[in-house]
């Protein structure tokens, strides 16, 4: 039975995992552009132009309940989801058919697929290519045209990102921290003519130097907006379309096998090491996996020194009676509570009386507007430490525990005091316990939702908790979380249909993290197992 239910177990698992595997990475693949004819059931006809996402049986008894007339003695009936795009104007990316009402389907090599930064995919033919509204190219000519513009499009674009975020916001945050001092020195009482004159020259410097970038800033602009294309949708209409709002452009109905690997691969990368755009149903979620990242660690760095000493108090020091019974009693019951809690308790506790308090000593220049009295990255860091001590302390409790009492009295033996015993002998002799607790313990943090939704998780972060501005670690930011991002494209995004293939490739990913951390877990710990197995 105990066998059974293990392997029942693992197909669960295996099967969960092949499922995330198809749905969330066969989203990246570049699918045939499909060109038929469909007539509604109120007999209207037109044709359509997108690829073909997913198919199923529905009943006739079903269909007949919703007013459709179906063949007699007919069963089932096939219904297929076509990504149509053109949301400007279709008002919408998907479109239910039915197959029976398709006509023949064809797959044109003229078909072209655009990825646009805002408005989702656009489907139709290349008609002209554009530069100040003057005709450049068309025809069979306009193909490798358009390509090479829009590498040109996407070199612009990089530098005008790089632009925004890096120079200008450095600008911002500069003269934003110039603010914050001319009030601290009011509240202070010490807001001299001198001080008040070195600040207007700081503040006419970054005013110059933000003078220089915007002008930059304002010609790559008028640059990037010089070519434009034309295209034609299924229903003959031609819509003008700027270069700068195209990601990239392709036609997969003349695609190679070695193509689409290659366009796999990028679409992939994007996914990893991009920003997420259109409501994170498209582009990237590298932001979400860099606050996961950013807030392992930081909770790392705290709970593992408050887990450890206490283990080490527990097992090593306290008298073993009733009270240090009750108190493992109470470390484990903590392991039960729901996380829900950790968080209500840490946007309580933390950030309304805390994080006010703080904000109240030390950065009373910027109220109204708090700064640790907010829901941030520290908060976070600090309640899923909270969340998970209690793994902690058990881990390095059982890695004490295993440590033999004759390697204790053999050091104290030799005149060893009982803190060298315990940092030179026992804890590196505990140290796979140790570490066994801290990778479970990382593995929980990084799925974990429902706390961070309180405490600090957004749906969309401006900036990343870690870059160039003083002082580089910004604890009080808010952050992107990869488990908040499943949460929120899956049952947030006002695009179901586009927003479901990446539920799937964001929880594949995090499953993968959780998988390395474990892997790297059981690696270290029979590396120092075999290091000390002779001491056992």
């Amino acid at each position: 039975m105990t066998g059974s239910a293990v392997s029942v177990s693992l197909i669960a698992v295996i099967g969960l995992l092949v499922l995330m595997t198809i749905r969330g990475m066969g989203h990246f693949w570049p699918s045939d552009i499909l060109y038929t004819t469909y007539q509604d059931p109120h007999g209207t006809s037109s044709i359509i132009v997108g690829e073909q996402v997913d198919s199923e049986e529905v009943t006739a008894a079903r269909v007949r309940d919703s007013g459709y007339q179906t063949a007699p003695g007919q069963i089932y009936l096939r219904r297929d989801l076509i990504k149509v795009g053109n949301r400007e104007a279709f008002g919408q990316d998907f479109l239910w058919v039915w197959a029976e009402r398709m006509g023949p389907v064809t797959y044109p090599k003229e078909l072209l697929v655009l990825e646009r930064r805002e408005w989702g995919n656009f489907y139709g033919t290349l008609v002209a290519v554009k530069e100040n509204g003057r005709l450049v190219a068309s025809g069979d000519a306009a193909w490798e045209e358009v390509q090479h513009r829009i590498e040109r499009a996407h070199s612009l674009f990089a530098t005008i990102h790089t632009i925004e975020k890096d120079e200008i916001g450095s600008i911002n945050y500069a003269i934003d921290r110039l603010r914050l001092k001319e009030r601290r020195l009011v509240l202070e009482g010490q807001l001299t003519p001198e001080a008040m004159a070195a600040l207007k020259a700081d503040r006419t410097s970054y005013d110059a130097k933000y003078a220089v970038v915007q002008k930059r800033l304002s010609e790559l602009y008028a640059d990037i907006r010089r070519d434009s294309i034309t295209m034609r949708m299924s229903t003959g209409q031609e819509q003008e379309i700027p270069l700068s709002k195209v990601v990239r452009a392709y036609r997969p109905n003349t695609m190679g096998f070695g193509e689409k690997i290659a366009f796999y691969c990028s679409k992939f990368w994007e996914f990893v090491a991009d920003e997420p755009r259109e409501s994170n149903t498209e582009g990237g979620i590298f932001p979400a996996i860099f606050g996961t990242v950013m807030m392992v660690i930081v909770m790392s760095i705290l709970v593992m020194p408050f887990g450890v000493v206490a283990a080490v108090y527990l097992r090593e020091y306290a008298k073993q009676g009733v009270v240090t019974r009750l108190v493992r009693i109470a470390v484990n019951n903590l392991a039960g509570v729901p996380s829900v809690v950790y968080g209500v308790f840490g946007l309580g506790f933390f950030v309304y009386f805390l994080g006010v308090r703080i904000d109240q000593l030390f950065f009373a220049e910027a109220l109204p507007a708090p700064t640790f009295g907010t829901p941030g990255l520290l908060w976070s860091s600090i309640v899923l430490a909270l969340l998970t001590l209690p793994v902690v302390i058990v881990a390095t409790e059982e890695g004490l525990t295993r440590i033999p009492r004759s390697i204790r009295e053999g050091s104290l033996a030799l005149g060893a005091t009982q803190a060298e015993t315990l940092w030179r002998v026992v804890l590196p002799m505990a140290a796979p316990g140790i570490m066994t607790g801290l990778i479970l313990s990382v593995a929980r943090a990084a799925g974990e939702v429902a706390p961070l939704m309180m405490v600090g998780v957004v749906k969309l972060a401006p900036s990343l908790p870690l870059d160039s501005n003083f002082p580089f670690l910004h604890l009080d930011r808010k952050f992107m979380h990869m488990g908040f991002h499943i949460y929120d494209v899956g049952f947030q995004s006002p695009n179901v249909e586009a927003a479901r293939p990446l539920v799937y490739a964001t929880a594949l990913l995090l499953v993968v993290v959780v998988v390395v951390l474990n892997l790297a877990a059981i690696y270290f710990r029979n590396r120092l197992r075999e290091r000390y197995r002779g001491a056992e």
